[in-house]
């Protein structure tokens, strides 16, 4: 499986990785399905303002909090079927080389995970984001967002024909006329599908996301109001999981763990009666 990275980094097919420790599962019999959002800050913890100052030097090297601080999250992982996982690091030395989408997939026993890397600084940092899932994707893809180096989008799609459910992870730029950009691309990718599911950092409100974004005419629906960020004294809703009208809520919440600066978002929802199909076995690959 090839992979481009940098300036020639395209939108494309992958295969999620397998985690052959693992069996995967298929659609819940009652239909619900449990997602969870978040920017977990490469393991790092912040808990004010004047620390992205003073332990700003944590994300360039080392230190013996974050791999703790990544199994706190992966206790949070078990009750979750799909994970969107935002500044997460594929294996550099600040990591010690550990790639932390795929240490979260162990410790929450997920069967599929994928990183996506969106910022290669080599060896001092591997910059990107994430999904875990139970479930089996019959298509992932690979697509960096307009603007600037450094932001992506990955969708999944699960099921076939047209009650397929789409899903797209996301971090959005923090510049309004780059993100506008960015969603106006996202909006292109699911403009075949009926439902969806977006989720992620968008680094905005979700009033500007729903009647001020290229995602006005879709009717979404975004059922969590609280805010999560900064997540030591929360004041804005950044972090969101948007859903299409179809989708029928069951619950939403932010989760009161401060880690990162961020508070991670779950949602639980009833799905509509897709048609599930079946691909062929996947094999746990690295990227070149």
């Amino acid at each position: 499986m090839l992979r481009r990275w940098g300036n020639e980094r395209v939108a494309g097919l992958r295969e999620p990785r397998v985690n052959p420790a693992c069996e995967p599962v298929g659609l819940p019999a009652d239909g619900r399905l449990r997602l969870l959002s978040f920017n977990i800050q490469v393991g790092n913890s912040t808990e004010r303002f004047h620390h992205y100052l003073t332990r700003g030097w944590q994300h360039l090297l080392p230190h013996h909090e974050r791999v703790s601080n990544l199994q706190r999250i992966g206790e949070l992982l078990g009750d979750y079927d799909l994970v969107a996982l935002q500044e997460t690091d594929s294996g550099s030395l600040r990591t010690g080389y550990l790639n932390q989408v795929e240490y979260l997939a162990q410790l929450g026993s997920f069967p599929y995970w994928y990183q996506q890397l969106n910022r290669n600084l080599g060896r001092l940092a591997q910059h990107g984001n994430g999904v875990l899932s139970r479930l089996q994707p019959n298509l992932l893809e690979d697509h960096p967002l307009p603007g600037p180096p450094g932001r992506g989008a990955i969708l999944l799609r699960f099921g076939e024909g047209e009650d397929a459910l789409a899903v797209v992870m996301m971090h959005l730029a923090l510049g309004a006329r780059t993100r506008t950009r960015q969603l106006a691309y996202i909006r292109e990718l699911i403009g075949g599908y009926r439902h969806h599911v977006l989720m992620g950092d968008m680094n905005t409100h979700a009033n500007e996301l729903l009647e001020n974004s290229p995602l006005r005419d879709l009717g979404l629906i975004a059922p969590q109001t609280k805010a999560t960020f900064p997540s030591w004294r929360p004041q804005r809703c950044l972090d969101h999981i948007l859903l299409s009208p179809q989708l029928s809520l069951e619950r939403v919440s932010v989760l009161p763990l401060s880690i990162s600066d961020h508070l991670p978002v779950a949602v639980e929802i009833r799905l509509p009666n897709f048609r599930t199909g079946t691909m062929p076995p996947m094999l746990c690959e690295e990227a070149h």
